[in-house]
């Protein structure tokens, strides 16, 4: 059977058809899926089945929650007539109600983390968080340059770059929080550090030009990130060719309590996952090494990764 046939008979039931026009804008849990279009778990479940065996969506695992997606590596020919087949009934008022609620699902999302940093903000040196050590900063620390510009992505209150900033050039802190911004800024004009200024802003679109430092910075934000890919190209766009960058995340782990407990959108990342980041975005010279495992239990493990834009910085 042609191939194209068989994706149109798939593609004539609505409801798989409303689930491709929303995993065409973003992945999903199936909890979310079910809460944007108010079908039972079951439903939503048996129809992701069909466009899995189809091979027209992917999943993940992420502890006990499953995401789909739009495969990847669908055949050009395959996505436009999903695509053609969503545009078709995009006016409809039904597929108006499923964006609505996956914009509502999205501002939800970032709430979320929002307001947990907000919530800590002024005391988030003090309070534990997972993959955090002076071991795992000192790793990270090493490689610092002197006299270069920094971007710390996903910065909070900037602990790292009040270090930094003592050695570099100009050190740029970007956080989403506006507490976390207000606290850091506060903290580096009590510290008379006029180097650092601090930029609310996302790590998926950092508010910096592009090619205009020489090392960014993730320093365990990677895993609250919605888009980790996102984040690192992002990395890759704003650095100088030369450029290095540094990411210092958790190991992929199973304690689940990190999404309420931290926020974290993200049960860490495998050795293989940060690299295929790295290397996806453009970086050469890719290392990816665990230099820290906390000794009791849930054993929070840390991996730092590196990267370089290729290219020479200017002498």
């Amino acid at each position: 059977m042609n191939a194209s046939w068989d994706t149109l008979k798939t593609l004539s039931d609505p409801t798989r058809l409303r689930l491709l026009a929303l995993l065409l804008r973003e992945e999903l849990s199936v909890a979310e899926l079910q809460e944007i279009l108010g079908m039972a778990q079951s439903r939503i479940s048996s129809q992701l089945a069909l466009l899995r065996q189809a091979d027209l969506v992917s999943d993940r695992r992420d502890g006990k929650k499953a995401f789909y997606s739009l495969r990847p590596d669908l055949a050009a020919r395959t996505l436009a007539l999903v695509r053609s087949a969503v545009d078709s009934v995009a006016e409809l008022a039904v597929m108006g109600e499923d964006r609505d609620n996956l914009d509502r699902i999205l501002q939800k999302r970032r709430r979320v983390s929002e307001q947990y940093f907000n919530l800590i903000a002024g005391r988030l040196g003090k309070n534990y968080c997972p993959g955090r050590s002076w071991e795992a900063i000192g790793h990270l620390a090493l490689h610092l340059v002197p006299a270069i510009t920094v971007a710390d992505l996903g910065a909070g209150e900037g602990l790292l770059s009040q270090l930094l900033a003592r050695r570099a050039a100009q050190v740029w802190c970007i956080d989403n929080s506006p507490r976390m911004v207000e606290v850091g800024t506060e903290l580096a004009k009590k510290n008379g550090l006029h180097n650092l200024a601090y930029k609310l802003g996302d790590i998926e679109q950092v508010p910096l030009s592009d090619r205009s430092v020489d090392l960014a910075i993730l320093s365990q934000a990677l895993h609250h990130a919605q888009h980790p890919q996102r984040a690192v190209e992002e990395a890759f766009r704003i650095l100088k060719p030369g450029g290095q960058v540094l990411v210092l995340d958790l190991n992929e782990h199973t304690f689940e309590k990190t999404r309420e407990l931290y926020a974290d959108v993200w049960l860490g990342f495998k050795e293989s996952a940060l690299h295929a980041f790295l290397k996806k975005a453009g970086f050469t010279k890719v290392e990816v090494t665990a230099v820290a495992r906390e000794p009791t239990e849930p054993h929070f493990e840390t991996l730092l990764a590196s990267g370089v834009k290729a290219g020479k910085l200017p002498g």
